[in-house]
């Protein structure tokens, strides 16, 4: 939009009406679509995750070289005895959520992956914030969850997490 603005007034200031013209069409057209895309209403779900479901193993082999830049490739190991679920947004598979009972109060998440298309805080907000029932329905209050990564670290702070021993963080649900 900086671009056309700078080519509308170069435009004018050459005598070159039609570039200014054109370039000003430019501007409005691209405020117009950020104004809609501002004020658009996304639906997001939560879809429980079978373990042994071949659309999961696609997932995690699909993604499974930029997951292992977020989590230990022990953690992409499932097995029968995990809490899951996909997070769909407007019906697209956006985002996994994969997770161990360690006690009857606490759960250390294995993986909580975005798509690259979808890394804007607004799954991660779905899910510990407007969903926090999910867990306290299940009786947890604790999530836990290992980072391997700086970028990782500043998502979980954002989402609430408390950094605490050996990269470890924690988020207290009551």
């Amino acid at each position: 939009m900086i671009g056309s603005a700078i080519f509308c007034v170069y435009g004018f200031l050459i005598g070159s009406i039609p570039v200014g013209i054109m370039n000003g069409g430019i501007i409005i057209i691209n405020i117009y679509y950020l104004v809609k895309l501002y004020h658009a209403k996304e639906h997001l779900k939560l879809i429980n995750l079978y373990p042994n479901s071949e659309y999961l193993a696609y997932f995690m082999s699909f993604y499974k070289k930029d997951m292992l830049k977020y989590f230990p490739e022990d953690n992409l190991k499932v097995d029968d005895h995990i809490l899951g679920f996909y997070i769909l947004r407007d019906v697209i598979p956006a985002a996994i959520f994969i997770a161990k009972k360690v006690s009857e109060q606490t759960i250390d998440i294995q993986v909580d992956y975005a798509i690259p298309a979808y890394r804007d805080f607004k799954i991660g907000n779905f899910i510990y914030l407007e969903n926090k029932d999910y867990f306290l329905e299940r009786g947890l209050t604790q999530l836990t969850c290992l980072s391997i990564n700086e970028e990782h670290d500043q998502y979980l702070k954002k989402m609430g997490f408390t950094k605490g021993e050996e990269n470890r963080f924690v988020l207290n649900l009551q």
